[in-house]
């Protein structure tokens, strides 16, 4: 099966409208899911009590685990399934979206089974102490326990079916969750409602997930025949050649997830020796900065299909005028959300929870954190490229460079220079030095592929 609409998409509609069609779904629907955290963030601070906010902050170390899930099997499959569309070799687009379809359910029932056994010594493990048990096990409950299944799934889903160009049905996927998750969030966290505090955005997260998992199953009804995404019993099985090529790219985007997750509790742990206005208003400054990296993330991700595409296909001219539009505008637009935030971030802090403590300690957190957004950025589209055309090992030691040699040591060297206010500089300095070797190591590559490939024209 061929679809001529989306071979044009890939291969001759212009670079901007190609990458605007990819890529705007995709950073609209990474935007969404950001206000959603936030969501949890602000219902949560309207209780105006440090302890279920920071319960909320204790968890995301877990939830931000699943990425771990999603990307051994949605960024591995996603990027399976791209370049063997252009190769035009469609048995194996079918076969990579079915190992990765029941691979992720098994997963995510795996991960819930050992959070749920193992929580007193993960919650330990966060740095719950005797005040924040209760919230961080409340929420844990519904975000993990019930709730890891779907929300890999959900998330997993949406990379298959982007992977094929069907970007905008992607998004509406993760989108309806999303949007689901905003109106349930005041019924259930706040008095008026179910009072359940930070439970209750737990609640409110699993049941958001379990829709969005109820759009791609419909999604895939209606357009059975017509998509590449298969979703078949019979086309599952743990062939050498899908393993391989999916766990290839996989695995080191998993592993960079886990060292993200590392690298957010070890900040965390260091906060929370400071008190639970600490631990919050960290929470609050790295939901706010969410934002910006979710669109540069969103745009890396975006991009990812029309990258492996054209790698396949040999069109490296394509491949390398696509990234160089996307890192014009992604540094641009961050460059600009840097100085804003810089500027209004007393306000920004202030909007999710009015507490004098924590706004003063989340002003100076955001001033400094939100230094590595140009960088960071650049970072994002690198390891995209890396994931996009196969390289998994380079992206694994992007991943280790970011967090083991560089943000983690900064942790720990800047806390004790500048105790508290020195962590908001961690990432930063290691954005900085990571977003110099990315732009070193893509230049030697793209000519290494150009001197491989004859070019293209288009």
């Amino acid at each position: 099966m061929e679809d001529l609409q989306k071979v044009q998409l890939f291969e001759k509609l212009p670079i901007p409208r190609a990458v605007l069609n990819l890529a705007v779904p995709t950073i609209l629907s990474s935007l969404v899911m950001v206000l959603y955290n936030l969501a949890d963030t602000y219902f949560v601070g309207m209780l105006n009590d440090p302890v279920q906010n920071a319960g909320v902050t204790l968890a995301a170390p877990v939830l931000l685990a699943f990425n771990a899930v999603n990307n051994l099997f949605g960024v591995g499959s996603s990027s399976m399934m791209s370049r063997a569309l252009g190769r035009r070799d469609y048995d194996t687009v079918y076969r990579s979206s079915a190992f990765a379809f029941y691979c992720c359910i098994g997963a995510g029932l795996l991960f819930s089974l050992l959070c749920t056994i193992f929580q007193g010594p993960l919650l330990t493990l966060l740095g719950a102490d005797t005040e924040t048990w209760a919230a961080t096990a409340g929420y844990m409950k519904w975000t993990v326990t019930f709730g890891a299944a779907p929300a890999i799934l959900n998330v997993v889903m949406a990379y298959m079916v982007r992977s094929e160009g069907s970007a905008l049905h992607a998004s509406v996927g993760t989108m309806s969750g999303c949007l689901l998750n905003i109106l349930l969030d005041p019924i259930f966290i706040l008095p008026w409602g179910f009072n359940m505090g930070a439970e209750g955005a737990g609640l409110a997260t699993f049941i958001s997930n379990c829709v969005a998992c109820l759009y791609f199953f419909v999604l895939l009804f209606v357009r059975r025949g017509k998509t590449y995404v298969c979703i078949r019993p019979s086309m599952f099985r743990f062939e050498k050649s899908i393993v391989v090529g999916v766990c290839a790219v996989g695995i080191p985007a998993s592993i960079q997830n886990l060292l993200n997750v590392t690298g957010m509790t070890v900040l965390n742990n260091f906060t929370s020796v400071y008190g639970a206005n600490a631990v919050a208003a960290m929470g609050i400054t790295q939901k706010i900065n969410m934002v910006p990296m979710q669109v540069a993330l969103g745009l890396s991700q975006g991009i990812m299909p029309l990258i492996s595409y054209n790698y396949a296909s040999g069109n490296i001219r394509r491949m390398k005028d696509t990234l160089l539009f996307a890192m014009k505008i992604a540094i641009s637009v961050l460059a600009a959300v840097t100085v804003g935030y810089s500027l209004g971030a007393g306000s920004l802090i202030r909007l999710f929870m009015e507490n004098e403590a924590i706004v003063e300690y989340g002003t100076r957190f955001l001033r400094g954190m939100c230094l590595s957004l140009p960088f960071m950025c650049t970072d994002f589209l690198a390891v995209g490229v890396f994931q996009a055309t196969g390289m998994g090992r380079k992206a694994l030691l992007f991943a280790i460079l970011r967090k083991i040699i560089l943000e983690i040591p900064a942790l720990v060297i800047l806390n004790m220079i500048y105790p508290l206010y020195g962590l908001a500089y961690a990432q930063p300095t290691a954005e900085i030095i990571l977003a110099t070797v990315a732009v070193i190591t893509l230049v030697r590559l793209f000519k290494k592929l150009e001197a491989a490939h004859p070019v293209k024209e288009e």
